[in-house]
């Protein structure tokens, strides 16, 4: 996790991640308006989704809230 580390964020992502560092794969595909569907096509096709890679925990797919808020503002 990102500790430390401040990161200015839009704020429907802000509200979506509230205090988490990871949002979970339907609630990135909320922040980019796509299905959940998509977001995991686009990841099994190339290994990521919208230029970010996920961690994966157990079977689930995490996506950094930072990462995220930087492609929002177009710095990815």
């Amino acid at each position: 996790m990102l500790k430390n580390h401040t990161v200015n964020l839009p704020p429907g992502l802000s509200a979506i991640a509230g205090n988490r560092d990871l949002i979970t794969t339907p609630e990135m595909a909320q922040v980019f308006n796509v299905a959940s569907q998509t977001v995991r096509k686009n990841y099994s096709l190339t290994g990521e989704a919208y230029g970010i890679r996920p961690t994966k925990i157990g079977n689930r797919l995490l996506w950094s809230v930072a990462q995220i808020a930087d492609k929002l503002r177009g710095a990815l």
